[in-house]
């Protein structure tokens, strides 16, 4: 444990933003399983609404740093690429 004040607070914060991190990375985590759960029993309009909800958090955590952008980008394309497949069969 530090001795130091800043050094004591920066503990302090960063358990705290661990949190929060690991609170928006579990949502986004089951905002994306709610869209393939939708996708996978061929529930095109649940699986539309899931799809917006998912591609907001994903903006949202790449925003705050939380994924990089470009890995958000690669899951946004390929929910979007399982719709657009889903909706051609459906």
């Amino acid at each position: 444990m530090p001795n130091i004040k800043s050094a004591i607070k920066r503990v302090k914060v960063n358990e705290k933003r661990r949190l929060i991190n690991a609170s928006h990375k579990s949502a986004l985590r089951t905002a994306v399983k709610s869209f393939e759960t939708a996708a996978a029993s061929s529930n095109v309009d649940t699986a539309k609404a899931a799809l917006v909800t998912a591609s907001k958090k994903l903006d949202k955590a790449a925003t705050k740093g939380l994924i990089h952008k470009n890995a958000a980008a690669r899951k946004k394309s390929r929910l979007a690429k399982k719709l657009n497949l889903i909706s051609a069969q459906a």
